[in-house]
């Protein structure tokens, strides 16, 4: 005997947790594996019945939910029975449930139309996708995982070019005495669609090419919901607009051509923002910022800043253009900053041109600055350095979430510096190098692993801006070390040296949703010399909580050359 279900039994009831001291006027009676089911999902009464019509109409509906219940559960010949049962002196009813044998798959049928049918170029795709179909033969079956499976496979198809396909025919046929089920989906996946105009609503100050810059298809590309949803996070990410909506027609016969939408809702201009903060590295922190997001009416971004750390503080101001066409865009800023840190106080005036390229997950940055820098370190004679530094900059990201990461990759290249020819105190070059990567464990947990490596050529340290050299220690560091207090040491403070190497391995376990627990190892030094170098080691544990803006550390580390211990907390900034 052969019964169809095409869609899942949606059983309406009320989820009611057993009090093990409540009185019972109802008690059902069945198998622990699904006991526990229809518990959850059956409403007992709370109060005893009005009469025995009421009993009797009740008995009636809980033998027809518990049937299609346990049809979602793959039980499809269930026995239902009625008995009376007596509890404290009171007849109650007593429901029994024998569930019957459990289905399980017999065959499994998955068939494409549409223009994907006949394109020879999608059939690994297909193979692809009838292979990691999750309801395999032999597996039990529930309706569940049925409507996931399906749900799952037409997101997968739907995801690139094919932005109408549709499950055009579904059905689970059922063969009760020999509890099984024949699996059958067809899906048709329309024709491909294209890529059309952009069509924008809600810009009253800005430019329409201002959002056609920032997409990251053009008209006759194929459809892409990797490329729609990459276009709306670079419009949310800009701070000209408040909230952003993409989408496209999918109305087939506009499928050559298919118009995007983008619906916009503008910002303020101007605004002013205080705010506060702190970490271990620096301390304690007060901002004030002000920004212009129409400056001179062109839409750039002009932004001034007055940062006040315990350890640091800075003034900055600075206008960035928007991207053009071939995503370049140009940065020029100044800025003045105080650091004392490690018994080294620096002053620096810095005056900066950029030209950078940006896409998705790379970056191109090529700039140019002029810095002037007063080192005074405690017991040590001061010094002022004056440098015209050239440095380029590359950073490739592929990371599964920029907030919270379980996978992914971050390589970073710097070059930089200047020449005692040409407005600089000395002849310098400074390479760097960071590598950071991040593997899901099981269902929860993530290991990462991170390493930096810098080498400054030049003659000596002295003459060189302190940006242009190396100290560790601290956060995204060698933890268990105070923050950069592993350098070269002149008179009672420590300055950076011209070598540096760290690394970090950590294991985060998240037992739940937003909390979590980590353990790390970091090691690493920075020297003047690659024979100076001494391995400073640093270990421990901490919390981890997610926040909206990204994860919270809370470190305990012991810093093994000094047998100390030290805490540190910040936003973990992994990128």
């Amino acid at each position: 005997m052969f019964a169809v279900c095409s869609n899942t039994i949606l059983a309406e009831s009320t989820v009611i947790p057993k009090l093990l001291d409540s009185p019972e006027f109802v008690r059902l009676s069945a198998p622990n594996d699904v006991l526990d089911f229809l518990q959850e999902h059956i409403k007992l009464p709370e109060e005893p019945f009005a009469n025995k019509m009421a009993q009797r109409a009740f008995l009636r509906r809980s033998k027809h939910d518990i049937i299609e219940l346990l049809a979602t559960q793959g039980y499809f010949s269930p026995t239902v029975t009625f008995d009376q049962q007596t509890v404290n002196q009171s007849e109650i009813p007593v429901i029994g449930i024998d569930p019957g044998p459990l289905a399980h798959i017999q065959s499994v049928e998955i068939e494409f139309q549409g223009s994907i049918a006949g394109d020879k170029t999608e059939q690994d795709a297909i193979k692809k996708w009838r292979k990691a179909w999750p309801l395999k033969v032999g597996r039990p079956f529930q309706s569940a995982e049925w409507e996931e499976a399906k749900a799952v496979l037409l997101s997968q198809i739907t995801y690139q070019k094919y932005a109408a396909a549709s499950i055009v025919k579904s059905e689970a046929v059922v063969d009760k005495e020999d509890a099984q089920v024949a699996l059958h989906v067809v899906i048709d996946s329309g024709p491909v669609f294209y890529f059309g105009e952009l069509e924008i609503t809600g810009l009253e100050r800005y430019d329409p090419e201002m959002i056609e810059n920032y997409r990251p298809f053009r008209k006759g590309d194929p459809y892409s919901k990797e490329l729609m949803h990459r276009f709306q996070i670079a419009l949310q990410n800009i701070p000209h607009f408040g909230n952003v909506s993409v989408s496209i027609d999918p109305d087939v016969s506009k499928h050559d051509a298919s118009p995007v939408y983008v619906t916009v809702t503008e910002t303020k201009s101007q605004r002013v923002a205080v705010g506060g903060g702190y970490s271990s590295n620096n301390g304690a922190r007060a901002e004030v910022n002000y920004s212009n997001h129409n400056f001179l009416d062109r839409a750039w971004n002009f932004s001034t800043l007055l940062r006040l750390e315990q350890k640091r503080q800075t003034f900055f101001t600075g206008v960035n253009t928007l991207p053009n066409e071939n995503n370049v865009y140009y940065a020029l800023g100044a800025s003045l900053q105080r650091t004392d840190i490690e018994d080294l106080v620096t002053v620096r005036q810095r005056v900066d041109a950029a030209r950078i390229y940006q896409t998705y997950n790379t970056q191109w940055q090529y700039s140019l600055n002029w810095q002037r820098e007063e080192k005074r370190p405690d017991g040590a004679l001061n010094q002022t350095v004056e440098a015209l530094a050239f440095d380029w900059r590359y950073r490739y990201h592929l990371v599964d979430d920029p907030v919270n990461i379980r996978r992914g990759n971050v390589s970073e290249l710097r070059i930089g510096g200047g020449l005692e020819s040409v407005f600089s105190d000395q002849d310098f070059l400074r390479l760097y190098g960071r590598q950071q990567n991040w593997w899901p464990v099981g269902k929860r947990d993530v290991f990462y692993l991170r390493g930096e490596a810098g080498y400054t050529l030049a003659p000596s340290r002295f003459g060189i801006p302190q940006e242009y050299l190396f100290r560790a220690g601290g956060i995204q560091s060698v933890r268990g070390y105070d923050f950069l207090s592993i350098g070269v040491s002149e008179g009672n403070a420590v300055v950076g040296g011209r070598v540096l190497a760290t690394g970090t391995a950590e294991y985060t376990h998240w037992f739940m949703r937003n909390w979590g627990a980590a353990a790390f190892v970091d090691a690493g030094s920075a020297a003047d010399t690659i024979e100076d170098m001494d391995l400073f080691l640093g270990y421990g544990a901490g919390v981890r909580w997610r926040s909206p803006a990204g994860p919270l550390a809370l470190d305990l580390a012991r810093g093994h050359k000094t047998g100390t211990f030290r805490v540190h907390f910040s936003m973990v900034v992994n990128f």
